[in-house]
């Protein structure tokens, strides 16, 4: 599988995507931010990556304030189309992360299905979005990001799974370079009903993937501690067998950097 070019996650993104598989689970990850994060539902909350806000109008369903900050603008139209629609405390922001200036605002910052977390041309831009949210948290405000699990992708990378939704399959295929530490995912859909031709996944889009480790490492190094980490949302304890890496995380109230 060849390299999408770097700046491949700036395109590319369509409102299709409501259609894939992983975005039914949206309500029972929101249950399970506010066990594993303990919410009590004043929090405010801010959505990095927030895609079309699926995340963020639960949330916003719920009582909470929101706001959501994605690259992509059909993205931040929908989602503020649909707070509007539904009368909801929720607004999004069509913004490059690293341009995100907020500083001690925010209770919680997430970064859902990555949220951005790795997409970014070098490891300096990457760390970049850890900067974001260290600053836009309160001290005691805390952050929760699910992605990619490095420890999964150096056992068991490459690879290619498939999942099944309601409107149709996923397929899925995953490179890894254990140097760089930098995976290539790329993916194919098909809608049931559609005749199928032989599927080729021929690109795939660079992520640089973290450990457990290296995570807790660079939220130390801003200020914040982590004190929980999962595989999926059934709350198994994260390894090297859980394909995603859910990571809480709070920020002390005095920043060690």
């Amino acid at each position: 599988m060849k390299a999408n070019r770097s700046d491949w996650y700036k395109n590319g993104w369509t409102l299709d995507i409501k259609k894939q598989s992983w975005t039914e689970n949206t309500v029972s990850e929101v249950d399970f931010l506010e066990k594993v994060l303990e919410l009590k539902g004043t929090e405010k909350v801010l959505d990095l990556a927030c895609g079309y806000g699926r995340h963020s109008l639960e949330l916003a369903r719920r009582g909470y304030r929101v706001v959501g900050v994605d690259i992509t603008p059909a993205y931040v139209d929908d989602a503020n189309k649909n707070a509007v629609k539904e009368h909801l405390q929720a607004e999004f922001f069509c913004e490059d992360l690293r341009n995100v200036h907020y500083e001690n605002e925010f209770d919680v910052v997430l970064n859902m299905a990555d949220g951005a977390i790795g997409y970014l041309e070098t490891d300096a831009e990457n760390l970049k979005i850890f900067d974001v949210i260290s600053k836009a948290l309160k001290p005691g405000g805390k952050s929760f990001i699910d992605v990619q699990s490095g420890d999964y992708a150096h056992a068991h990378f490459p690879q290619q799974l498939w999942e099944a939704g309601t409107h149709g399959l996923t397929l899925s295929a995953f490179d890894w370079n254990p140097d760089t530490r930098i995976s290539l995912y790329g993916q194919l859909d098909f809608a049931y009903g559609v005749p199928l031709a032989k599927p080729e996944i021929l690109y795939g889009n660079p992520t640089r993937l973290y450990t457990k480790h290296e995570l807790e490492q660079i939220f130390r190094e801003r200020g914040l501690e982590v004190y929980a980490a999962y595989a999926d949302i059934s709350g198994a304890p994260a390894d090297e067998k859980g394909f995603q890496l859910k990571i809480c995380s709070e920020k002390l109230m005095k920043n060690h950097r």
